[in-house]
């Protein structure tokens, strides 16, 4: 029986480093410029801000679509009042998450800034 529950706690111990790690450690990180079309707070459970930029290179052109996460707060009000216009997003990527709990994308958005 302890050998059970000695595995057991082994195994719930490595879910959650595996879980912080994938949190706390960017794949890469980066900045992408376009518009906010798309920005909500979503979720049953784990509530978590999820939007939409809109890359868009020339007028006229095809957009792109980037989906991406944001967790801080602070970060979302920036985000709320500059919907539609254009902004500069600095994101990290974080594999392997574990659960859509934390986030709806792999892009999580730390800074956002108003681009003239």
């Amino acid at each position: 029986m302890k050998v059970l529950v000695g595995c057991v706690v082994v195994i719930i111990a490595a879910l959650a480093g595996f879980t912080w790690l994938t949190l706390h450690w960017s794949y890469s990180e980066g900045e992408r410029a376009g518009f906010v079309q798309k920005f909500s707070r979503k979720g049953w459970i784990c509530k978590t801000w999820e939007g939409e930029l809109w890359l868009v290179t020339l007028p006229g052109t095809v957009a792109e679509k980037f989906a991406f996460t944001v967790r801080d707060d602070a970060v979302a009000a920036t985000l709320n009042t500059n919907i539609g216009k254009r902004m500069t997003l600095h994101y990290e990527q974080r594999k392997w998450i574990p659960s859509s709990c934390f986030g709806d994308s792999e892009y999580f958005v730390t800074a956002a800034r108003a681009t003239p």
